[in-house]
């Protein structure tokens, strides 16, 4: 099992004015604390006009990244293509996967908060249909040899070219967050990794794994289980006073989040549902909270379904909780010695 980030800056504890620099500093350390720990990747989100500075560019944000790591993964979780112009993004892209040297997982998304459309004056209904275009736009942009044109219902470019060309050929790795059963067996067909959301059951998300894997072998391919990250919440928790200060600040983040959507139709299923439950319920059934012992069951429980690669999210960035998962949690899922020469 592999261990990678998600998330990224927001702000820390209770002050009414925010401090970006200090958020920005703070996990800026904490990744390149979790590379020198063993961590495999970072996968950052894009959000606008939240109150509680979540991150907004994310590809400037990973391209700082690039320079002061030298093998974590640099991803997007995810970078929301409705509200981009597709030729700009994918030279912003290309540019991130230049510096790294080819370590650029480049996540897509429709968005699905009412409140970031609004703050953009674009309709959500018109978000798949977006997204459709500027992905078709970026691929072609990516894997045309020279100069392309495009006339799409929202977009025009003729003869141009991107520059530069992505490290990786033919592209950077492609994610997309999903949870419908169709959706993840269109998106594995169409070669894409896909991201399971944090707020699903260990058993629907290895309902949503077993989806992708059978359509992938449908096509004949080999399955790879780095193909599909899913994200858990890490709250570490030693006594009961931890556990419900835990607890607390998962469902001020959750309440926060469902505020920001406004329109409950235009949430995630997953953030409807979640919402809809008890809050300490529904964290003790999709997080990994508790002392290192009781994580490592979950993350076990996780690995009998097929789950191999896990993205965690503790919403407190603490550099503490961190070391201790990677002292005394991820040793249990590292490579064995007799495995590793069988192979």
């Amino acid at each position: 099992m592999r261990f990678g980030l998600f998330g990224g800056a927001t702000a820390q504890g209770s002050d009414v004015v925010i401090d970006s620099s200090r958020d920005y500093r703070h996990y800026v350390d904490y990744v390149c604390a979790a590379e020198a720990l063993g961590f495999h990747s970072v996968f950052m989100v894009e959000h606008h006009f939240t109150g509680f500075n979540q991150v907004s560019a994310s590809l400037t944000f990973l391209s700082y990244l690039a320079a002061r790591t030298s093998r974590m993964r640099l991803g997007t979780a995810v970078a929301v293509l409705p509200w981009h112009n597709p030729v700009l993004l994918a030279e912003q892209a290309a540019t991130v996967d230049l510096l790294s040297g080819g370590r650029l997982d480049f996540g897509v998304g429709r968005g699905y908060r009412h409140s970031e459309f609004a703050g953009f004056c674009i309709p959500m209904d018109e978000a798949e249909e977006r997204y459709n275009e500027a992905l078709a736009v970026i691929r072609k942009a990516w894997t045309t040899d020279g100069r392309f044109s495009h006339h799409g219902r929202r977009w025009h470019y003729e003869d141009v070219v991107v520059e530069p060309a992505p490290t990786q050929r033919p592209h950077p790795p492609l994610w997309v967050g999903a949870g419908n059963p169709e959706v993840i067996r269109a998106v594995a067909q169409d070669g894409i990794r896909v991201l399971l959301d944090q707020l699903s059951t260990p058993e629907v998300s290895g309902r949503r794994l077993a989806a992708y894997r059978d359509a992938v072998e449908a096509q004949g391919r080999t399955f790879d289980p780095m193909h599909v990250g899913l994200t858990r919440g890490l709250h570490l928790a030693l006594n009961r006073g931890e556990r419900d200060r835990q607890h607390a600040l998962r469902a001020q983040f959750l309440d926060h989040v469902r505020r920001l959507t406004l329109n409950p139709a235009a949430a995630m299923g997953t953030l409807a549902s979640a919402a809809a439950a008890d809050p300490r319920e529904a964290t003790e059934a999709t997080t990994l909270i508790g002392d290192p012992d009781e994580i490592i069951a979950r993350l076990r429980a996780l690995e009998a379904l097929g789950i191999e690669y896990v993205l965690l999210m503790d919403l407190e960035g603490s550099l503490a909780t961190l070391e201790t998962f990677a002292r005394e949690v991820m040793p249990a899922f590292a490579p064995r010695a007799d495995a590793a020469v069988a192979a």
